[in-house]
């Protein structure tokens, strides 16, 4: 399965972008909070719940080209995925979206695909309104 999000337009240098991104705690600025329980980070990635109680595990896998950052399923996940951040510096804004593969059956990608493609969409959107409101 693949699910490509909306792509998110940021007001902020492709640095500063980069950097937020890469810190794990800063994750959490970008989950829906009514939906999220449980975050935990620490310097190799974080882990959060989300409703219904399924443990979305994150594991940092490359963090050395500036304009994309890399992640995987990490223990305790309910299947292997991976998640790319993509960035792209169209100058004074950033544009970017997540990208996120997973190999699952037919009958989970049902239950899970709608979920996912929401979670991935707020979380570009609110990654648009940390940096608009940043000062």
């Amino acid at each position: 399965m693949k699910i490509t999000s909306e792509k998110a337009y940021v007001t902020t240098s492709m640095v500063e972008l980069y950097a937020f991104l890469s810190q794990a705690e800063n994750i959490s600025v970008l989950l829906p909070h009514d939906k999220i329980t449980d975050f935990q980070s620490d310097a190799n990635g974080c882990s959060f719940r989300v409703q219904g109680g399924i443990l979305i595990p994150l594991v940092y896998t490359n963090r050395e080209a500036i304009n994309h950052i890399e992640m995987k399923s990490g223990e305790k996940a309910p299947f292997p995925y991976t998640l790319t951040i993509h960035l792209n510096d169209l100058t004074h804004v950033v544009e970017g979206h997540i990208e996120f593969h997973a190999e699952i059956s037919i009958f989970m990608k049902m239950m899970v695909e709608k979920p996912l493609i929401a979670l991935f969409n707020t979380m570009t959107l609110q990654l648009q309104q940390h940096f608009s409101t940043e000062i």
